[in-house]
């Protein structure tokens, strides 16, 4: 005789979405999602016994961002760390290009699971990255702007005052605040002699 036909989802349950087509002959799962993976059971049976089959659905997605890069700008002498983040089946790998050109691990790059690390950045590294996350079902891209600061220092017309007036007794300021990338040491003297710190 005709036999009845039953679905079920091993080691879970149906998704709601899912239609019965064809005397339940047909299991349809419109607008699949990853969570719709997993291994399908069909049971058919009549009065003369029964027989299962069991197929496994593999859902697979395109890379997507959970995480991009963001334009950064660094004294040089500081560190760089960049991540990229993606999410797909197969899980994506990542590349790195610098101003369109392959960047490759050096002495001072380093390149791990989507992390871009840079140690002791220069004017030379400055420039477009891009992270390329890609699975065998496409590539997605982000970019970012690395901008190197390096300049000598240099003290605003604020700073330079030639000569404080101060009543003898009273606590005097003097700011050393120059502009500078990287940041600068800085030391005092009197004269042509250094100054020590002192109780005063």
């Amino acid at each position: 005789p005709v036999p009845t036909i039953s679905w079920r989802k091993v080691n879970g349950h149906n998704p709601s979405k899912a239609r019965l087509r064809k005397s339940q002959a047909v299991l349809e799962i419109p607008n699949v999602q990853l969570e719709d993976a997993g291994m399908y059971e069909c049971k058919a049976e009549n009065s003369r016994g029964r027989n299962v089959f069991r197929g496994q659905l593999q859902v697979y997605t395109y890379p997507h961002w959970v995480e991009k890069l963001n334009d950064t700008q660094l004294d040089s002498g500081e560190q760089l760390r960049w991540e990229c983040k993606a999410t797909g089946k197969p899980r994506p790998t990542y590349r790195w290009l610098k101003n369109g050109v392959p960047l490759w691990p050096q002495s001072r790059i380093e390149m791990v699971n989507g992390v871009l690390m840079i140690h002791s950045v220069n004017l030379s590294d400055a420039g477009m990255y891009q992270c390329l996350a890609e699975n065998k079902y496409g590539t997605v891209y982000a970019s970012a702007e690395l901008k190197i600061l390096a300049s000598a220092p240099t003290f605003p017309l604020n700073q330079r005052k030639k000569t404080i007036i101060i009543t003898k007794g009273q606590e005097v300021v003097i700011e050393c605040k120059p502009q500078a990338s990287p940041k600068p040491t800085i030391t005092w003297k009197k004269g042509d002699k250094a100054l020590r710190e002192s109780k005063r």
